[in-house]
């Protein structure tokens, strides 16, 4: 059947779709509730992270400096993408069913590309305050002053919201005609994608172009600032002093390092090596483990925020204590 009877036919086969089914990690109902907890548990790692980490920011007055605001925003990019994912997989593994809505899977996939495109976006700028900072500390708090810190940050999300715009809307706007059946765990554009009429090439290249776009001049950006941050502390004298400036870099490096890798793994892997087990492996590494493991990186290297962290922890626990005291003399 061709013709326009045959894409009528299409666009009411789209239409009809009222849910997706996600790709369960395993039909044995003890994995299943396996899954449910270790997802819970890095989870709540994620949350209790995040949380302490802006938390610590916002409370302590020393960390109000430009590479603070900066990690303050990547916490709470990173606590959103693990409530992205992570809560709807959960819940379907401890019912034990695979679907989600129509409209909760284009808010799924919304919310996933917003966040990835703005903290990448923010790594790239977390880049450009490195070099900053080591290659022009003269300058820095011209350069990196309140107002130029929030545009930047504003700049990142807003590129992030564009990117998830265009993604969304030209993903389902497409006529699904090859069922309902994602092989993920969560919604995600290529599995949309896998979904629609043979007649949707140049749309799956102009998605593929604008991320292909989009990460490369980041990536560009990141290495190019990182080669003339080490050309700036190989002319350092000292030892000690390149040890410094090397440790106010690890965090970051090893940050951009875990996201680009498990990322470029994840949607650039070749089809020879590619299977369903693999490729739920892979996913969790690029969407779950990221946002769980980043603030544990920056508490141990970061010696300023490991400082107001311990003060936090310990005027916390010592309010509690008073309190608990005047409750038991009352």
């Amino acid at each position: 059947m061709t013709g326009p009877r045959a894409h009528r036919q299409k666009m009411s086969n789209s239409s009809s779709i009222t849910q997706f089914l996600l790709l369960p990690f395993t039909d044995t109902r003890e994995l299943q509730l396996l899954h449910f907890w270790l997802f819970l548990g890095i989870c709540l790692a994620a949350l209790l992270g995040n949380g302490l980490i802006i938390t610590t920011i916002a409370w302590d007055q020393h960390l109000h400096a430009a590479m603070y605001f900066f990690l303050l925003n990547l916490a709470l990019l990173d606590l959103g993408s693990i409530s992205t994912t992570v809560p709807k997989s959960m819940a379907n593994s401890l019912w034990d069913t695979r679907d989600i809505s129509y409209s909760g899977c284009a808010a799924q996939i919304f919310s996933f590309a917003f966040l990835t495109a703005a903290e990448y976006s923010l790594l790239t700028v977390m880049s450009y305050d490195r070099y900053v900072a080591i290659c022009k500390p003269l300058r820095y708090g011209t350069l990196l002053g309140s107002r130029a810190c929030v545009h930047m940050a504003a700049a990142a999300w807003a590129t992030g919201s564009l990117t998830a715009l265009l993604h969304t809307a030209n993903t389902f706007s497409l006529p699904l005609c090859k069922g309902n059946a994602l092989g993920q765990f969560f919604c995600e554009t290529p599995q949309i994608l896998k979904l629609s009429c043979s007649h949707s090439y140049l749309r799956e290249l102009g998605l593929l172009v604008t991320g292909v776009c989009l990460s490369f001049g980041c990536l560009v950006f990141i290495v190019v600032s990182y080669v003339q941050i080490l050309r700036a502390v190989l002319r350092i004298p000292s030892e000690q002093g390149q040890h410094k400036a090397f440790s106010t870099c690890l965090p970051h490096l090893a940050v951009v390092s875990v996201f680009i890798g498990t990322g470029m793994f994840a949607y650039l892997k070749p089809p020879s090596i590619s299977s369903p087990s693999l490729d739920l492996v892979v996913s969790v590494l690029n969407s779950v483990v990221p946002p769980a493991v980043n603030p544990l990186i920056y508490s141990m290297k970061n010696q300023e925020l490991k400082d107001a962290l311990k003060q936090l922890m310990a005027g916390f626990f010592s309010k509690a204590l008073n309190f608990s005291s005047s409750v038991c003399h009352s």
